[in-house]
Formats: C-alpha cells, sequence, structure tokens
C-alpha cells in the first residue's frame, strides 16, 4: 500500500510563490515516475508535471512552463513542485500521484495511487 501526503498549500497573493511537497510511504519510491495535478472547483483534474524515476525526464503543462518547476528527491522520498508567479486562474486542490510506469503522464489514468491533495489559493 502507498501512500502520499501532500503540503505546502495555502494562500497567496497574485506573483507569489509557493512550493508543494509530496512524501511517499510504502513502495521504494526511486522507482516510480511522479506527477502534479489540479483540480479547481467544476473542473475536470488537470496535468501540470510530471519526473520520471532518475529525474532526467521532466514534462510541464505548456500554459505552465517557466513558472512551475517539478523536482523529486529520492533519498528523502519526495517530490515537489515549485510555482512562481501565481495567479487566480492557479486556484485548485494541487494532487500529487505515482505511476508504475513512465507512460502517457499526462493523463490521470497512468497513475496508481493519490495523494489527498493541498489546497492552493491564490487572490487577485
Amino acid at each position: 500500500q502507498v501512500q502520499l501526503v501532500e503540503s505546502g498549500g495555502g494562500l497567496v497573493q497574485a506573483g507569489g510563490s509557493l512550493k508543494l511537497s509530496c512524501v511517499a510511504s510504502g513502495r521504494t519510491f526511486s522507482r516510480y515516475a511522479m506527477g502534479w495535478f489540479r483540480q479547481a472547483p467544476g473542473k475536470e483534474r488537470e496535468f501540470v508535471a510530471a519526473i520520471s524515476y532518475s529525474s532526467n525526464d521532466t514534462n510541464t503543462a505548456d500554459s505552465l512552463k517557466g513558472r512551475f518547476t517539478i523536482s523529486r528527491d529520492n533519498a528523502k522520498n519526495r517530490v515537489h513542485l515549485r510555482m512562481n508567479s501565481l495567479k487566480p486562474e492557479d486556484t485548485a486542490v494541487y494532487y500529487c500521484a505515482l505511476a508504475p510506469r513512465v507512460l502517457r503522464l499526462w493523463v490521470p489514468v497512468s497513475y496508481d495511487y493519490w495523494g489527498q491533495g493541498t489546497q492552493v489559493t491564490v487572490s487577485s
């Protein structure tokens, strides 16, 4: 059984920054790809970024490139999402997820385990 726990969300003004973290337990973390998704009220879950098990490959949603950066620390079983220049439209619940293989990491069905999410609210 895998547990994923996100942290770092909160309320921030537009233009500010946040760093989300997700700690994993229950699996050999370094063997799995990880991703971040977000879901705003009334909207579908949206891909944010993904990273391979070795950090050699990262993928960020085109609309978020240049502002959002994914990284991981396998020694600490953590994956991070650095978010800069935040906008009100970035307001959502952010989820981390674990994928068994590096395949179509931009779609939610590629992931087997999900965290409970952390709320990010950006005020204008």
